[in-house]
């Protein structure tokens, strides 16, 4: 129960001081005072405000540590053993350029998650607003059990919700968008014709068939070693394959089509790695190329749609065919389902006609 004192003040009017106090354990976990004119001011203000305090889960919250939202996501960054991919962890420090990040975890509501959203949406697709949100979510989720701070993951989901319905957030557009088999010899030709001291230093001609056949996504591709390759049984281990919720770690074996295979033992073997270049060399090379060639809207990551697509198009089971892409469930190969076997279209394209070496 709140306590009232009454004190005079120097021109002589009288103060009512309202406070309340609240221990837990003999120690006092919350403390709160107002003065009012009048004494009745201050006892419906003690009503209101132990009514507040009464609710559940609001004297936790007041007596957790305090701590900023940008905190914890400091402190989320430096103690997750997890590794985090470069993407995620440049999107948590961009967030921490916004007013949300300096308000204390417990004030947080739901109002200001959406209206952050809505900042973010300004310049950016519902699909990367709801990626953004995301990895914040993960923060909310922990905040609590992890350090007790009052960070309430009810409230993200609430807010959530919202952004849905408003869609301020909302899934990315799967592309589908395939290269031709003129596009390919286009490019192939156009790296085949480079110096050969160009074309040793990237071989663009073998990295470029590989990607189609093997269906490999290029940062799996330039983490092949030569250890993850089973000749034999016709397969290589991918690292690190991309999952929603491991993608450190996550490796599996996939299958190698008869001239993904035949591409990787042609490589020179004085490398750890089979592709040893960084994916964003690769891209960059691609891209250009596209440009200079007028091949519109192409991305290296479409061949690994082309290859997934060949596969199916030659009558391969969907077990057959995730054996290869990696794909583990259904309904990450259901964009797929609508393809019709209509037989190899990549049967006369020989990869070797423009790699002699």
């Amino acid at each position: 129960m709140g306590i009232i004192t009454t004190r005079k003040r120097g021109g002589g009017s009288v103060g009512y001081t309202a406070q309340i106090r609240k221990k837990q354990k003999g120690k006092v976990i919350f403390n709160e005072a107002q003065t009012f004119d009048r004494r009745s001011a201050a006892v419906a203000w003690i009503r209101k405000r132990e009514g507040e305090l009464d609710k559940p889960g609001t004297m936790e919250r007041l007596s957790s540590p305090k701590m900023t939202l940008g905190e914890a996501i400091d402190q989320y960054i430096e103690q997750s053993s997890k590794k985090f991919g470069r993407t995620k962890e440049a999107t948590l420090k961009l967030i921490k350029i916004y007013h949300i990040t300096e308000m204390d975890c417990a004030s947080i509501q739901s109002s200001d998650i959406t209206e952050f959203a809505q900042q973010l949406s300004k310049e950016r697709s519902p699909a990367t607003v709801a990626s953004y949100i995301a990895h914040l979510a993960v923060v909310f989720s922990i905040a609590k059990p992890t350090w007790n701070v009052a960070l309430d993951a009810g409230v993200m989901e609430s807010a959530r919700n919202v952004m849905k319905l408003m869609a301020t957030t909302g899934n990315s557009k799967r592309r589908t968008r395939r290269p031709t088999v003129d596009e390919v010899k286009r490019l192939m030709q156009h790296f085949a014709d480079r110096p050969e001291r160009w074309r040793r230093s990237l071989p663009m001609t073998k990295i470029i068939p590989f990607a189609l056949f093997s269906a490999r996504r290029q940062e799996e591709i330039v983490k092949i070693r030569w250890a993850d390759l089973d000749e034999a049984g016709k397969r290589v281990l991918v690292r690190d394959m991309k999952d929603s919720d491991a993608k450190e770690g996550n490796h599996i074996w996939c299958d190698l089509p008869e001239h993904a295979l035949e591409i990787i033992l042609s490589m020179d073997r004085s490398s750890e790695e089979v592709f040893p270049w960084k994916k964003d060399t690769v891209a960059q090379a691609f891209c250009a190329a596209c440009d200079e060639l007028k091949i519109v809207d192409l991305h290296l990551h479409d061949l690994r749609h082309e290859g997934v697509s060949r596969l199916f198009e030659m009558g391969r089971t969907i077990p057959q065919a995730a054996s290869v892409s990696g794909h583990r469930t259904w309904s990450s190969l259901q964009r797929y389902s609508h393809l019709r076997q209509t037989g190899d279209k990549w049967a006369d394209f020989d990869w070797k006609k423009w790699d002699p070496v």
